[in-house]
């Protein structure tokens, strides 16, 4: 008899459970109800918390279930952010520059309004013309399909040149950490039309949405976070289930014997790289409205090897160790870089988290690897083990 998808899965009706229970007790005790138990900042912090969350699962997918250490996926998913970003930014300057030029006795024709707005967003880079890849930043619509697309046809082509080269283990990393470094070089220089060094900022203010407060705006981009990590985790859970995911799994135990056994092993690393991409980006549209700014530095290598730390520490190869692995990640590093965390006086040296917080960080990296390679959420199989 064959058993059904939730069956096979048990976390995954858990872990909706749970993260249903998180939200609405957050909601319940965030400003816009009244009660302030939990502040406007942290319920953003909570919000981008969840969105790491989401392309840490997809992290989980690419290395711990199909074996390709992606050093590159944060990349994907700040693109997403640039993506959403650009039409933010656009609107909010378009909304200012018509209210400033309200009430001239000669209207402004449109193109003394689009150079208005290109002095505004590009005069920090001395420039007030639009770049060509602004093209649709005019259309929400538009640019929310620049958060699938973009992401989507560069991990196609990239996965697509390298999967069929054959290219596996610490080379493909290196290739995908390479490719990560170029983009975000690129996008430091002032003429690569993203502002440089300034990035873009400001995106915590939704167009159209002047009136409402930021608490009311922090909830709702809460919300959809859980839902697009709820959705994502039923999805991604769905993957690697069934056939596909055995041949998936398969393929990180064994890559040559399921090739032998008649399998495309290309086309399946190539489907997982590009959909796990495409998820990455549309984390990333959900997290910078919520961090209200994104820059080159968000998209550096570095940033896609704490990816790959906050999977490892909450284990790889399990759905909710990934997310285990990023909130807990993520939370204490706003705790111990934000101030929370006390200093510690020895009398000959103090130390101040805020420089240790890193190598505290590559230490638990480095036990967790060594002692427990099964990570954080690894507890769960001896918890659940039959007797």
């Amino acid at each position: 008899m064959r058993q059904g998808f939730l069956y096979q899965n048990p976390s995954v009706l858990w872990f909706l459970a749970a993260l249903g229970l998180f939200t609405v007790s957050v909601v319940m005790l965030s400003e816009v109800t009244g009660v302030a138990v939990v502040s406007t900042s942290f319920v953003k912090t909570l919000g981008k918390t969840l969105c790491l969350c989401l392309v840490a699962i997809a992290m989980d997918v690419v290395w711990g279930y199909c074996g390709i250490l992606s050093l590159g996926h944060f990349a994907f998913f700040g693109i997403g952010g640039y993506a959403i970003g650009m039409w933010l930014m656009y609107a909010r300057t378009e909304m200012i520059v018509l209210g400033s030029l309200e009430g001239q006795v000669i209207p402004p024709t449109p193109q003394e309004v689009s150079d208005a707005i290109g002095n505004q967003i590009f005069g920090v880079v001395g420039s007030s013309e639009f770049p060509l890849i602004w093209a649709f930043a005019d259309s929400l619509f538009l640019q929310l399909l620049m958060v699938v697309l973009v992401p989507g046809l560069l991990a196609l082509v990239f996965g697509w040149l390298a999967f069929r080269s054959r290219v596996t283990g610490v080379y493909l990393s290196i290739l995908t950490q390479a490719m990560t470094l170029a983009l975000s070089l690129y996008l430091f220089q002032n003429d690569s039309g993203l502002r440089g060094n300034n990035g873009l900022s400001g995106l915590q203010n939704i167009p159209g949405f002047e009136a409402t407060s930021q608490a009311a705006i922090s909830v709702v981009f809460f919300v959809a976070s859980a839902v697009a990590l709820g959705a994502g985790y039923v999805f991604f859970a769905w993957v690697v289930s069934g056939k596909m995911g055995s041949v998936i799994k398969g393929i990180r135990d064994n890559e040559a014997r399921v090739r032998f056994l008649g399998y495309h092993v290309e086309s399946y690393k190539l489907f997982v790289f590009t959909i796990t991409a495409v998820v990455s980006g549309l984390a990333g549209a959900l997290y910078y409205p919520q961090a209200g700014i994104i820059n080159p530095g968000e998209i550096a290598p570095i940033a896609s090897i704490y990816l790959a730390v906050w999977v490892a520490i909450g284990g790889r190869g399990r759905l909710y160790g990934a997310v285990i692995g990023a909130a807990f990640v993520s939370l204490l590093s706003s705790w111990f870089t934000g101030g929370g965390a006390p200093d510690i006086p020895l009398g000959f040296y103090t130390i101040q988290w805020t420089d240790w917080w890193l190598v505290l960080l590559g230490v638990s990296f480095v036990a967790v690897t060594l002692f427990f390679p099964k990570g954080i959420g690894g507890l769960f199989d001896y918890l659940v083990r039959k007797p």
